[in-house]
């Protein structure tokens, strides 16, 4: 898992009491953040940005129960789009995850606009019911290891050590992982 995952999937999964099942979009491989989904209670529709565009999903209104996107609102032109489609394929109560990053390197996949603070993406879902959950993750020493090249490294992160220390010490200064949970 890479080191600005960690403590954000974490997080996610405390701020969730039960995993979430029924129909699931997950706007890019659900892999690692999956680990709060019941797979053998759920249908997942699995897509991919760009592939599937989230600012214009293909999807007839209230069709999910959850909508998950990770790391991929920088991606997108149009944010404030991409979360009302999010908003618009949920059922009523359904849950929308969406994570992204503030303190970042550039990384086009296939562009980068934008950063987003814990603030912006509260702003981002106010049309939401309940904002279960919004955080950012970071503290000084990870951005340094994460500008020295390790940021998208998986890595084993026991529960000991100088990489735990790193992977669960959070500054909110310094936010390089964000995040919303929301409920429609």
């Amino acid at each position: 898992m890479s080191l600005t995952r960690y403590f954000m999937y974490r997080r996610i999964a405390a701020a969730l009491p039960n995993k979430i099942n029924g129909k699931i979009l997950s706007i890019s491989e659900l892999g690692e953040i999956g680990f709060f989904v019941d797979n053998e209670r759920s249908k997942i529709t699995e897509t991919s940005y760009p592939d599937v565009d989230m600012q214009h999903l293909p999807y007839p209104d209230a069709m999910f129960d959850a909508v998950i996107s990770d790391q991929v609102l920088e991606h997108v032109e149009d944010p404030v789009r991409a979360i009302n489609e999010s908003y618009r394929v949920l059922k009523k109560g359904g849950v929308a995850v969406h994570t992204t990053c503030f303190i970042n390197q550039f990384h086009p996949s296939p562009r980068d606009f934008w950063r987003f603070s814990p603030d912006a993406l509260r702003f981002l879902c106010r049309s939401f019911s309940e904002i279960i959950q919004c955080e950012g993750w970071g503290n000084w020493a990870a951005v340094m290891v994460c500008f020295l090249g390790d940021r998208f490294r998986n890595m084993r992160i026991p529960e000991w050590g100088f990489r735990h220390a790193i992977a669960t010490k959070n500054q909110n200064r310094y936010p390089i992982s964000t995040w919303i949970v929301a409920r429609k």
